[in-house]
């Protein structure tokens, strides 16, 4: 193959990106919730926790601390903790005055064909479906929400006529680690799922952030409850897309304000948050995993190699190509208030998700896929 065609495609693959892949990159920097005017609506917040006592009490108290012009409630779904997850829940809601608001239902042991974080939702949804609700928040159990985001949250829903409005909470960044992996990771989520194509309603593009879901219960019955996406492991964009699927809106968002209290220590950790989903993203395709490391390679390796090529004109090539891609990675790294440095690893960064995916793939075929809790959710199934 002449080294000039090879050159070319890493730059046409981000020209791609740049112009025609609906802008995903494009992130405003510390960007907060904005309030919309909307009528006093219900919330209820459901939130499934196993062994969270490190976080929940901060969880339960933003959302009780919401500036928030209607009613909000809790419901916490205790899935099996040992750590007294529910006391601290409890601890955090009459810290804030507002015992009465939170209710914490033991759940129920996990049926076959569910996995634990969407069994335990589905207990909330249907306690919360007494209280009759406009909205149901499905949130996680580590994520502290801005005063704001409730309110955010629904009048958008409310202004635009939205089904599902999802924030895609702003992610640790303290250790190096973090800093390297974590901006790339939603570099990477909105590269895939790019917010513009999932808010039009003709783009067949849907997904949504799990930590933090407004959906209208009216919807989630018309799609047939969480037991249609029973067995998803990536259930956030499951939901999305059976929302979309059913006619309805989808929005989704990054906010910086709203964010997420889980820390990733080391490398290690989060390659096993990577390798939990990745190859389930992939169908369980090996002939995709096969396209994706391929594509991984034309993309964010082969820019950097082209430089040592001996080819002055495929090195120019590969040059501008890494220059396209850092200055496409450029928003998100700002966004995480990181220097512009950070943007020049991408490649390695490349590397690392690479190799995530891969082990993600061996996990899956060794039985013992989506590893979360204590719990394996994505099973090789042998006919």
């Amino acid at each position: 193959m002449n080294v000039l065609f090879l050159a070319a495609i890493p730059l046409v693959i981000w020209l791609y990106l740049a112009f025609a892949r609906g802008a995903f990159w494009h992130v405003r920097p510390y960007a907060t919730p904005c309030r919309y005017a909307a009528a006093p609506r219900s919330v209820v917040a459901v939130i499934p926790a196993r062994n969270e006592a490190g976080g929940i009490g901060a969880a339960v108290g933003s959302l009780l601390q919401q500036d928030f012009v209607g009613s909000l409630r809790i419901i916490v779904i205790d899935d099996g903790s040992t750590d007294g997850t529910a006391a601290a829940a409890v601890a955090a809601a009459e810290m804030a005055g507002a015992p009465e608001r939170l209710l914490i239902i033991r759940g129920a042991p996990l049926p076959p064909g569910w996995t634990g974080k969407l069994w335990a939702l589905s207990q909330g949804v249907g306690a919360a479906a007494q209280l009759t609700p406009d909205y149901l928040l499905l949130t996680d159990a580590d994520v502290a929400h801005d005063p704001l985001n409730v309110a955010s949250l629904v009048g958008k829903a409310e202004a635009h006529g939205y089904d599902l409005v999802s924030h895609m909470v702003r992610l640790a960044t303290v250790t190096v680690a973090e800093r390297l992996l974590i901006p790339a990771f939603v570099f990477f989520f909105f590269k895939l799922y790019p917010p513009r194509w999932i808010a039009r309603p003709q783009s067949r593009t849907a997904a949504a952030a799990g930590g933090c879901i407004l959906v209208r219960p009216q919807m989630l019955g018309r799609i047939g409850g969480l037991e249609v996406i029973a067995s998803r492991i990536i259930d956030d964009c499951a939901l999305a897309r059976a929302v979309k699927n059913a006619g309805g809106r989808v929005w989704l968002g990054l906010t910086h304000d709203t964010r997420s209290l889980r820390a990733y220590d080391s490398w290690r950790d989060i390659g096993a948050m990577i390798s939990r989903t990745a190859f389930s993203q992939l169908g369980h395709s090996y002939l995709l995993l096969l396209l994706t490391a391929l594509g991984l390679f034309f993309t964010y390796l082969l820019p950097v190699g082209l430089l040592f090529s001996g080819n002055p004109a495929a090195a120019c090539l590969g040059a501008v190509a890494w220059g396209l891609m850092s200055l496409c990675y450029l928003p998100m790294v700002r966004f995480y208030r990181l220097s512009p440095w950070w943007c020049l690893w991408l490649p390695l960064i490349a590397l690392f998700y690479l190799g995530a995916v891969l082990n993600s793939a061996l996990q899956y075929a060794r039985g013992r896929g989506g590893q979360w809790k204590g719990r394996i959710q994505d099973v090789h199934v042998t006919h």
